[in-house]
């Protein structure tokens, strides 16, 4: 049970890490982020706006 928490929190980080990269963001910061955030940091990215280039 322990080990399918540890895959589901790091594929949420993965996935953050997209969801950041769409909105011209650091996708490996975010990722980062999502370790010690989990869905916090889903939550926070669902707010932030897009930036420009």
């Amino acid at each position: 049970m322990k080990e399918d928490f540890y895959i589901g929190w790091g594929t949420l980080a993965l996935i953050n890490a997209g969801i950041a990269q769409g909105k011209n963001r650091t996708g490996f910061n975010w990722f980062f982020l999502s370790l010690f955030l989990g869905p916090l940091a889903t939550f926070i990215l669902l707010f932030v706006e897009k930036r420009e280039k």
